[in-house]
């Protein structure tokens, strides 16, 4: 295949390989809320993907694919600490990532490839995916609070990156938490998400190491409203109400940050809060479906909400208990708040005691987590799901806005304008 993607003058000359495939927020809050052509750009029109599982995503935009991208079936998401102390060495690792990513999304390989180069050199690609297509990859990158201690870069932090407080009946465990920089890749094929993140982790080496990481599958929530509503590992439909990727209005005001929110190096991003919830599964399948309908306020059948027929018809919440989780996540309950979602199930396993340790990775991207995530989660304190489930690993990103082209990198604009740029 030829290889007709630019670099950046850093990274060096690449060729692509011979016969690459084209080479509770408790739950979901579900009340809260085609193929991209390569040629398009991925910021601007992946909210408008279609469902080719094969097809890429444009990855230049004015925002990150990923957010506002319709959501793909599986997920790898990895937290790293950042190990150097030298600035150049990071920002150039900046540089060598966001090189790797443009082509791993386009479905080629990285750098000259599995094979075929130096015997006595490692590959520049670990070779897992060789053979797939790109499966509508995105690669998403955010920094975390704990990175502008960092490098000169403390009196660039954004006001709206704080420090989330402790929610009522948190359990985290700190090596399921934080990370001074994430990505998040999604993909169709899990095998294509895995090897992304294994190659950044690669390039990374002795600059950054994985603090924690993720597998997810089964999405929860979709950008895609016309598509059928997916359902979480309790059996209910999850994000009816979630910002559609196509809905402009909407993710100007809830998700994407402006210009006058500052800072600038910010405006066309947002902010990431990620967060897994444990669900109690063993009890949840003992509890009657009455108790389950009511604890969320929708049927389980139609995800109608108390009391309607459809599942997208407007839910009348004085109906419904006053601990119903979609009472209390509507944005009617939170002064108008919302979240857009992407959230996936996970299993991981057994806890040692006979019980699965599965659950909710969430995963909410917003404008401003002061008037999203957090007044949201706090009113779901009193929320009857809270029984069945436990937040234990939590995390929160800046995630900086597009790679505009082929001369940008992740992070351009945060370490120009910071001191000693």
């Amino acid at each position: 295949m030829t290889d007709t993607t630019e670099e950046t003058t850093s990274t060096p000359s690449r060729r692509s390989l011979i016969g690459w495939g084209g080479a509770g927020l408790a739950l979901g809050a579900a009340a809260a809320g085609g193929a991209v052509a390569a040629a398009t750009t991925g910021g601007d029109t992946a909210a408008q993907a279609g469902t080719d599982s094969g097809a890429p995503v444009a990855f230049h935009g004015a925002h990150q694919a990923g957010i506002a991208t319709a959501v793909q079936d599986r997920l790898h998401f990895a937290a790293f600490d950042v190990k150097t102390d030298d600035r150049a060495e990071f920002v150039q690792m900046l540089k060598d990532w966001t090189a790797a990513a443009r082509r791993m999304t386009a479905g080629k390989a990285v750098g000259e490839g599995a094979y075929g180069g130096l015997a006595e050199a490692p590959p520049d690609d670990t070779g897992e995916a060789l053979g797939l297509k790109p499966s509508r990859l995105t690669l998403t990158v955010g920094f975390g609070p704990s990175l502008f201690e960092k490098f000169g870069l403390k009196d660039a932090r954004p006001e709206a990156l704080v420090d989330l407080p402790q929610f009522a009946g948190d359990n985290l465990d700190k090596a399921r938490s934080g990370g001074d920089l994430c990505v998040q890749a999604c993909a169709d094929d899990p095998q294509v998400a895995v090897h992304a993140i294994r190659n950044l982790a690669r390039i990374g080496f002795g600059k950054v190491a994985v603090r924690w990481s993720q597998l997810g599958f089964g999405k929860t929530s979709s950008t895609t409203p016309e598509a059928q509503t997916p359902r979480n590992l309790m059996g209910f439909k999850d994000g009816t109400r979630n910002i559609a990727g196509t809905d402009k209005a909407g993710l100007d005001k809830h998700v994407w940050v402006a210009a006058s929110d500052g800072p600038d190096w910010m405006t066309g991003g947002s902010y990431l809060v990620a967060r897994r919830i444990r669900m109690h599964i063993e009890p949840w399948d003992r509890t009657s479906l009455q108790e389950q309908e009511d604890i969320f306020g929708r049927d389980k059948g139609e995800g109608a909400p108390v009391g309607k027929a459809k599942e997208r018809d407007e839910p009348f919440l004085k109906a419904m208990l006053p601990d119903a989780h979609v009472r209390l996540a509507h944005p009617d309950s939170n002064h108008g708040a919302r979240i857009l979602r992407r959230g996936y199930s996970f299993t991981d396993g057994t806890d040692g005691l006979g019980r699965l340790d599965a659950g909710l990775f969430f995963l909410a991207y917003q404008r401003d987590v002061r008037e999203g995530f957090i007044p949201i989660q706090r009113n779901l304190a009193t929320d009857a799901l809270n029984e069945y489930i436990q937040h234990v690993g939590s995390a929160i990103f800046a995630v900086p806005p597009g790679v505009r082209d082929s001369g940008d990198w992740w992070g351009r604009e945060l370490f120009s304008s910071a001191k000693g740029a």
